[in-house]
């Protein structure tokens, strides 16, 4: 009687830290997170925006977490969308070296519960995504342009803006001010000729073509 042949099952690997991160924030945002996974090597969640507050606070002062700095805030449009943007927090724990990314997403028109009190860093961030996006956010004080005129008209990242703007500014010298003009396009900058200026002007001969021509020395004549 022959023994059995027995087969060993390849060991699964073992959990990178990204992982492990995902595992803990899972387990902390219990029933917040619409949506998880892992993106180049960073760990991100999709919140509701009333779990936005309650979220980053988690994130921010639980042991295994400890995102204490907040990177960056900003916004991307996705015109075809029935809830239209997305705003997204970039958040880095210096404790543990981990990044990990909250998203929220916000039909136009609805305002984002403001992170000031959270981070008070994200002031400037919310007033950029107002004045690029055109998203408010509830409880910042001081939702001004910050990139933009007083007083432009839009936000120049929305996808459906118009590449020219509405409005161009010109100092004029009858008035001795800066003036506000709807844009004027002197050509259309859409048409490219591609044909050589050279091109067609063989009859033409300019300067300096003389020393274009040289003689044949193997000529016998």
């Amino acid at each position: 009687m022959t023994d059995a042949l027995v087969t060993e099952t390849p060991e699964a690997p073992a959990p990178t830290p990204v992982m492990l991160l995902q595992t803990l924030c899972l387990s902390l945002l219990n029933g917040m997170v619409l949506e998880s996974g892992i993106e180049k090597n960073e760990v991100y969640l999709c919140v509701a925006p009333k779990d936005l507050h309650q979220v980053l606070t988690v994130l921010r002062d639980h042991p295994g977490c400890l995102f204490h700095q907040l990177i960056d805030l900003c916004g991307v449009d996705y015109p075809s969308r029935p809830v239209r943007f997305d705003i997204v927090y970039h958040l880095l724990g210096m404790k543990h070296n981990h990044r990990v990314r909250v998203m929220v997403a916000v039909a136009d028109g609805d305002v984002v519960p403001s992170i000031v009190e959270i981070y008070p860093s994200a002031t400037w961030f919310e007033r950029e995504a107002w004045d690029m996006y055109g998203v408010a956010f509830d409880g910042n004080t001081d939702m001004r342009r910050l990139l933009t005129d007083y007083g432009f008209e839009g936000h120049p990242l929305r996808k459906d803006f118009p590449l020219t703007g509405f409005v161009e500014v010109r100092y004029d010298e009858t008035q001795k001010r800066v003036i506000y003009e709807p844009v004027k396009l002197n050509q259309d900058f859409r048409h490219f000729d591609f044909v050589s200026p050279w091109e067609g002007m063989t009859d033409v001969q300019l300067p300096g073509d003389e020393k274009a021509v040289r003689p044949n020395f193997w000529s016998k004549e």
